[in-house]
């Protein structure tokens, strides 16, 4: 059997930024599940349910991959986020946000391996969200750092990094808000989670 993929590694500029310091990445091409939503994640029942096929699947496909020779780690949770209203995303009011929620997988994982563990998972968890797929995303030139604290203490660093970062540095937003959950919430103090903040941008 093949050596374990360490993702953790491999993924490293891309995951692990400094904290308190804004850096510029360019971010390849990469394949995620994905699954659509709105409302806010800590009440809506979409987006407990997102997760839960998100993480099922990922392990589903991970141990069958295991199986065939080819071992890695999952990837972390990761979501975009944005509203229609803008103003309402910066105001906190999350029941109006709309999001993406999703998990890297590696390049060999196709839409055949993806469609047999949905089959297997069905089983145990019903019908899959209608939006749940496997896509590329290729976000390219983005501007990220690392958050350590609550999900909810991040609006200072995110406002710093709109309102002063990128207009210092000629960057504008060319996407949508995104982050990637590095600690398990179930597992991390509040005060010790780390978040990697991420805005795609383009040069003004």
């Amino acid at each position: 059997m093949s050596d374990k993929v360490d993702f953790k590694k491999i993924m490293k500029p891309y995951w692990q930024p400094p904290v308190g310091e804004f850096v510029v990445v360019e971010v390849p091409r990469l394949s995620f599940l994905m699954v659509d939503g709105r409302g806010d994640p800590n009440t809506a029942e979409d987006y407990a349910t997102a997760l839960k096929w998100l993480y099922s699947i990922s392990y589903g496909l991970k141990f069958a991959s295991k199986a065939a020779g080819r071992d890695y780690g999952v990837a972390p949770l990761e979501g975009l986020w944005w509203a229609d209203d803008m103003t309402s995303f910066a105001s906190g009011d999350k029941s109006k946000w709309s999001w993406t929620a999703m998990i890297m997988q590696p390049d060999w994982i196709d839409e055949t391996a993806v469609a047999a563990t949905l089959e297997r998972t069905k089983g145990r968890l019903a019908q899959p969200p209608p939006s749940l797929r496997l896509e590329t995303f290729e976000e390219g030139l983005s501007v990220q750092t690392m958050h350590i604290g609550p999900y909810a203490a991040e609006g200072p660093t995110i406002a710093r990094l709109h309102q002063e970062f990128l207009p210092a540095n000629g960057f504008v937003e060319n996407g949508h808000h995104h982050e990637i959950y590095i600690s398990d919430p179930g597992r991390t103090a509040p005060d010790k989670l780390k978040t990697v903040i991420r805005q795609p941008v383009r040069r003004r």
